[in-house]
């Protein structure tokens, strides 16, 4: 199992320093260098929760923007048909897309990164009242009649849950893996244990897991509180032998840069720099270029 060790302070990795961005450019150049999974998308990696309100749809925006910011040619995919969030995430509510010929579509772009999501083609207050097969095919449409440039990692934002959309993007997509995120509370858990394994179940590699609102920092003494409990994410990775990429804070300044669909790198320099971390070790993933096996401690200090 490998770890990193940019993990917050309660936990200590052995052996293994976090990727240096000075080693990007050769990651980015293997990725680059392997076939195309779809079209002219080099990786797809799905972004999953297994339920709501963990903070998935901020996670995978952030990601991708973190992605973009250091040279990656990224996408996203907003998968979620019945509660789509990426125009709201990237300011661009009320925005539809292109069609050159009434029948593909020209994704949008915004901070560095391609966009699409039934959100840019239907009102944002109706509802996609839909039986989950025509859910599923609709989101088959999106990815299939969207336009979409070289990209070396397209994200999937999924929607919560293990139901029909989740199998019909892993049984027809080349997915090259997952990501889980998931919050320390037990509730959370429960059901980040049934995400992973299902992507087992589907025989879709699991890349890693982001614990989200993992802590809470006091912005006027400094002080550190376990919000929703402590080291869940960890205990849960170590169970089910897979890495652990980051944890993230729980911070004002995340909702409201979410919120206002500003980039990360317009908005607070410490998320820049969470993202940007978590953002390299899933690149490591994918890529392969960590083999070291390290053990994460966990501590008192």
């Amino acid at each position: 199992m490998t770890m990193f060790n940019w993990l917050k302070k309660k936990t200590q990795a052995k052996d293994q320093t976090a990727p240096d961005a000075n080693e990007l450019s050769g990651v980015i150049e293997a990725l680059r260098a392997r076939p195309a999974a779809f079209k002219s998308i080099k990786t797809i990696v799905l972004v999953a929760s297994g339920k709501g309100g963990v903070g998935k749809s901020t996670t995978s925006a952030n990601l991708a923007m973190a992605l973009a910011a250091m040279g990656v040619r990224t996408g996203l995919l907003d998968a979620d048909i019945y509660g789509p969030s990426v125009p709201t995430l990237f300011g661009l509510t009320g925005e539809k897309v292109t069609s050159p010929d009434n029948k593909l579509m020209h994704p949008l772009q915004a901070h560095g990164v391609c966009l699409q999501s039934i959100g840019f083609l239907v009102d944002p207050e109706q509802a996609s009242v839909w039986r989950g097969p025509m859910a599923s095919q609709a989101l088959l449409q999106l990815l299939n009649e969207t336009l979409w440039p070289e990209l070396d990692v397209l994200l999937v934002d999924m929607p919560p849950g293990t139901g029909d959309i989740q199998l019909t993007i892993s049984q027809k997509l080349p997915v090259t893996g997952a990501v889980v995120v998931t919050t320390p509370q037990d509730l959370a858990l429960a059901d980040a244990r049934k995400a992973i394994t299902m992507f087992q179940q589907v025989k879709i590699p699991i890349l890693g897991l982001i614990e989200n609102m993992s802590f809470y920092i006091c912005p006027s003494c400094g002080a550190s509180d376990d919000v929703f409990g402590s080291e869940g994410g960890l205990k849960l990775a170590e169970r089910y032998q897979v890495p652990v990429l980051g944890q993230l804070p729980l911070q004002s300044a995340l909702r409201q840069q979410a919120d206002s669909g500003t980039a990360l790198t317009a908005g607070d320099a410490s998320l820049l720099e969470y993202y940007q971390q978590i953002s390299r070790a899933l690149l490591w993933q994918l890529t392969g270029a960590s083999s070291q096996s390290v053990e994460i401690v966990i501590t008192d200090d």
